[in-house]
């Protein structure tokens, strides 16, 4: 029997970085659209162009969450899965996932499905996906799988913080004003996820070194970090991802600190230089 991970792109996590013999991992692609062109979230995404297109583009951009059809697809490749999705407070992905659900036990009620609303991005759904893999491999039963994955998920944080704000800009969420001043005086933006999954900004602070102190006390703030996991994602910004990851080893008692590059989807929201946070 083939186990059966399913994550939408924003995970950040590329097909191509797992493996096991048991497992099988997919992950299903938003879509981002850029003026004329549409760019689809796959491993194959070249994030610096993405990027540099919407540098380019004047208007909004937009994303669209994947098909119920094409969550279908990925389902009834497994015998058992558990799919993760952003958070439904931010996207429709979620509903697009249990409606694919739905149309493969129609089909195949003998397959089991559990869909989880991560309430967060990036990293989280990663340390998620950790998790189930492990589960997975040691033999667990499905309904026990499901139950831990929930309350693991409910114990996750996420924070992140912002150097660019053009997208907040175009897309009319933030005034151009405030935006340039902003940038001109090097401050940034200092966010995290609420437990229901919407975003709350938490404040700003300037210059680098500051920044990354913010986030390690907000991190505290947050939960006990003792023998936590931490996954840094980072959009072109290995240089602060590093030093970020040295604050926080210095400032917090966790376990590990692992750092991967943003895909498209996470990469369209934190912009160059930002910096998101999973534990």
């Amino acid at each position: 029997m083939m186990w059966n991970i399913v994550s939408d792109s924003s995970c950040d996590l590329r097909m191509s970085d797992f493996a096991s013999e048991t497992v099988r991992f997919e992950t299903v692609p938003l879509r981002l659209q850029v003026g004329e062109r549409e760019f689809l979230d796959n491993d194959e995404l070249k994030v610096p162009e993405l990027l540099a297109a919407m540098n380019a583009e004047k208007a909004a951009s937009s994303t669209a969450c994947p098909s119920p059809a094409a969550f279908a697809r990925a389902f009834e490749k497994g015998e058992k899965t558990v799919c993760f999705t952003i958070s439904a407070n931010l996207s429709g992905t979620y509903n697009a996932a249990v409606m694919g659900r739905d149309m493969v036990l129609e089909e195949h009620p003998e397959k089991e499905i559990c869909v989880i609303d991560s309430k967060a991005t990036a990293g989280a759904m990663v340390l998620l996906i950790r998790r189930a893999k492990e589960l997975m491999e040691a033999g667990e039963a499905f309904e026990d799988i499901c139950a831990q994955l929930r309350l693991y998920q409910a114990a996750l944080r996420t924070c992140f913080t912002l150097e660019n704000f053009d997208n907040l800009i175009k897309n009319g969420r933030m005034r151009p004003l405030v935006g340039t001043l902003l940038h001109s005086l090097g401050i940034h933006v200092v966010a995290d996820a609420t437990p229901q999954g919407t975003i709350h900004v938490s404040g700003k602070a300037r210059g680098e070194a500051r920044t990354y102190q913010v986030l390690t006390a907000l991190m505290r703030d947050s939960k006990d970090c003792a023998g936590t996991e931490v996954v840094i994602s980072h959009c072109e910004n290995l240089a602060g991802a590093l030093k970020l990851k040295e604050q926080i080893l210095k400032d917090l008692p966790v376990k590990r600190v692992d750092i991967q590059s943003c895909r498209g989807l996470t990469s369209f929201y934190a912009m160059e230089k930002g910096l998101i946070v999973g534990y």
